[in-house]
Order: structure tokens, then sequence, then C-alpha cells
């Protein structure tokens, strides 16, 4: 079907999924989900997260969080004390968030098996392929 016969142009397609696309590449990010996850249990200090996520620099970690809060997935509360102790916890959206999470864990984990076979038996019949790459 042609644009014209539909009314919606690309312009308007773009306007709607450029926000979502944005979200999801948002919450889908491999330090935003351990974040999530790290969090889930209750406010959680800076120097927690940044020693229970493997990998992750101080930078990736303070940027995160700010995008994060920006979201509206984080909240970040500053204790009056000296020196100053910062918490983070999750707000009732990213609690729904890290339920879907769970789920895709879940599912994840479930089939595994299935997936590393799946490769298997694809690697085995295109392994003539990869070697003439």
């Amino acid at each position: 079907m042609s644009q014209r016969n539909t009314g919606v142009t690309s312009q308007v397609v773009n306007a709607h999924a450029c926000p979502v696309r944005e979200v999801l590449d948002r919450v889908a990010g491999k330090w935003s989900v351990q974040i999530l996850v790290a969090a889930s249990h209750g406010p959680i200090r800076f120097t927690e997260l940044e020693r229970g996520i493997e990998g992750i620099s101080r930078r990736m970690l303070t940027l995160t969080l700010r995008n994060l809060e920006r979201d509206g997935l984080v909240t970040r509360t500053v204790y009056p004390t000296v020196p100053p102790r910062v918490e983070y916890g999750l707000t009732p959206v990213a609690l729904e968030l890290h339920e879907t999470l769970q789920r895709l864990t879940e599912w994840a984990e479930r089939n595994r098996h299935y997936i590393a076979q799946s490769r298997a038996v694809y690697d085995a019949e295109h392994q003539p392929e990869l070697l003439d790459v």
C-alpha cells in the first residue's frame, strides 16, 4: 500500500517510533539491565553498584545512572551527611520493568539448551561457508 493511500508519512512513523526505540535502547543496554537488577532489592549506594557490576567504569556507571534518572526509572536520594551519602532506588515503573526482565531471564534459562543445540546444528551445517569467508 502506498503512503498516499494510508495518510501515514515516514515523518509520522519516525516521530512515534523514535521515542520507543530510544526507550528500548536505554532499558535493554548492558549496564542499564545490571543496574536495574542490582537496585531491585532496595536502595543501593554508588560504591555498591560499582563493586557489584563487573567491568563497569565509574564514568559509565555515572552516565547510565543519570540517564536512568532522567528517564524516570531511578531515583537519586542525597542525605545531608559528611561526606554526603547518595542512594539509588527504582521507581514503580522500573519495578514493573524488572518484572519483565525477570520473565525474560526465566525464558532464557528455560531455552538456553535449545539455543545452544540450535547453534551447534547451524554451525555444523554452515561450516564450509564459514571457512570460505
